[in-house]
């Protein structure tokens, strides 16, 4: 599902929000896994597209904290999705150490 995340939204963007929706489903059942980070982030940058930009900063602070907890190989997609909701929030100095964070993972 964390692979198809991406692609659906460029694809398919109206069928997206239903990759979220299934990824935090599972991800409350059945426990967090390496991809759970991934579907936090997006339903944060949702969020914060609907206009609840403190609402969304909470859910990519979640997927923030799970990437330590879980797994940081999906680091550099929930840093580029993460960075997008941040920059409304928190000062542009670490908005850009986050980024810088997120482009060294991904690479």
């Amino acid at each position: 599902l964390g692979k198809m995340e991406t692609g659906m939204t460029q694809i398919m963007p109206k069928s997206a929000p239903y990759v979220t929706q299934r990824i935090i489903q599972l991800s409350l059942s059945d426990g967090m896994s390496p991809v759970s980070p991934i579907g936090f982030v997006h339903f944060g940058s949702y969020i914060a597209k609907l206009g609840d930009i403190s609402g969304g900063y909470k859910y990519v602070k979640l997927a923030r904290s799970l990437l330590d907890k879980v797994s940081r190989e999906n680091a550099g997609e929930v840093s580029c999705f993460g960075t997008q909701v941040i920059a409304y929030v928190e000062p542009l100095q670490a908005v850009l150490e986050y980024h810088d964070e997120g482009y060294d993972a991904a690479m």
